[in-house]
């Protein structure tokens, strides 16, 4: 075995052998092997499980024979048992003779096929997704798996990737949302012995190093490197804790009134050292100006005021009339820009994406357009950004102010 996987792979075996966990989320750059390894796992478990089959799934049936069909086939010959399996090429197909296993190959771009997928002896207990990011989304992956687990006691579910560069991509967006029966996994070609890629290989990647070090990342190191057009690259996604909320000593809110189709939110954040937690979430549309009242006196809200958007002088009435402190923002020229890039300005956005998966969502989804030569925008979208307003609002003294130092120290100059 130890032949065959790369060192970085052996706690992965091992975990996997213990049955500890049900998802695996491979993640990795170019000649990380990540795919030769699940190939590997696939092959020994079903060798070792006669109850056992298998899915390997691509989101285009057309990509299976050169991809993931090989890669199995690959497996199969290492390990020295291709007497023992039956392979059809048209359709994909791999039996294991004496029991009538099979390794399955379909194309998730024919859903009936995934749907009406059966097994003749036992269940199917294997289940790969080759080039995640090439599917929908986790709703069209949560499709799949209920349609094929189903009837066995203990499943594994392989999810094999190399990072989208855009951090606003659901692949990079669901590590933050994973379950404690998730596990991900992360290598890159320089976790593998050299002769298994070649010299040619890591030559490649050095000439890409250099002269592109940003493409070099997210190829060779499977890192998120970003398109260039992600407005907010400080964003920490966590868990913030009972106990940090606990602590927090001055606590700061901001209101966005919904308009038409737009959401009502409100938000409660904490500042501190160059640094925004984001904790606590009110986002929904067709909210009454009373029951936004109702939900907000249903939080802990401090005595400090809540800072709303002025553009609604009635809506703010109705909330100091049913008894909150709230003030109207003040605005001003170019208050977008300046608040926007103060929030750029910032160490980090720290936002708990369980208590505030909206202002996650458009946080991390607010990216500048480019125009019809694909050149980037300078101006800031107005859309998809009823979090960040409700956050700039929420901020504005610390924003003013510091604008305020910004156009003092332009003026000595």
């Amino acid at each position: 075995m130890t032949k065959l996987i790369a060192p970085a792979f052996y706690s992965l075996h091992q975990d996997i052998k213990n049955d500890l966990h049900t998802h695996y989320r491979l993640s990795g750059g170019r000649g990380s092997t990540k795919s030769s390894f699940i190939s590997i796992e696939i092959i020994l478990g079903l060798m070792k499980h006669p109850d056992t089959n298998a899915v390997a799934i691509r989101k285009v049936g057309a990509y299976i024979r050169d991809s993931v069909f090989m890669q199995l086939l690959w497996a199969i010959d290492m390990l020295g048992v291709s007497d023992l399996w039956d392979i059809k090429v048209s359709p994909p197909e791999m039996t294991l003779k004496s029991t009538g296993q099979r390794i399955l190959f379909r194309g998730a771009d024919k859903p009936q096929k995934l749907k009406s997928t059966k097994v003749q002896h036992g269940y199917i207990k294997y289940i790969w997704y080759e080039e995640l990011e090439e599917f929908l989304g986790m709703k069209e992956i949560r499709s799949i798996n209920q349609s094929l687990m189903r009837g066995g006691k203990s499943f594994k579910v392989f999810y094999s990737y190399n990072p989208p560069q855009s951090q606003t991509s659901w692949v990079n967006a669901e590590e933050s949302k994973l379950t404690d029966d998730t596990l991900i996994h992360k290598s890159t070609y320089e976790d593998v012995p050299r002769d298994w890629l070649g010299r040619q290989f890591f030559l490649e990647a050095e000439h890409l190093k250099k002269t592109n070090t940003t493409l070099y990342e997210h190829e060779y190191l499977g890192k998120v490197t970003g398109t260039g057009t992600e407005v907010f690259t400080n964003l920490s996604i966590r868990t913030i804790t009972d106990d940090e909320i606990q602590a927090f000593d001055k606590i700061y809110c901001g209101v966005d009134f919904g308009y038409a189709v737009d959401p009502f939110v409100f938000l409660q954040c904490y500042y501190t050292n160059n640094k925004l937690y984001i904790f606590d979430e009110i986002y929904g549309g067709g909210i009454s100006n009373y029951a936004a009242a109702q939900k907000i006196k249903s939080r802990k809200v401090s005595n400090s005021p809540i800072v709303c958007d002025s553009a609604e002088p009635k809506s703010i009435r109705d909330l100091r009339d049913r008894g909150l402190r709230v003030i109207a923002a003040k605005k001003g020229p170019d208050s977008i820009e300046y608040g926007i890039k103060f929030l750029q300005s910032l160490d980090e956005i720290i936002i708990d994406p369980k208590r505030c998966p909206n202002t996650e969502r458009e946080f991390r989804g607010y990216e500048l357009l480019r125009d019809i030569n694909g050149n980037i925008r300078s101006d800031y979208p107005d859309r998809n950004n009823h979090t960040i307003d409700a956050a700039r609002y929420a901020l504005e003294y610390q924003i003013n102010s510091h604008k305020a130092r910004v156009i003092k120290r332009r003026d000595l100059f």
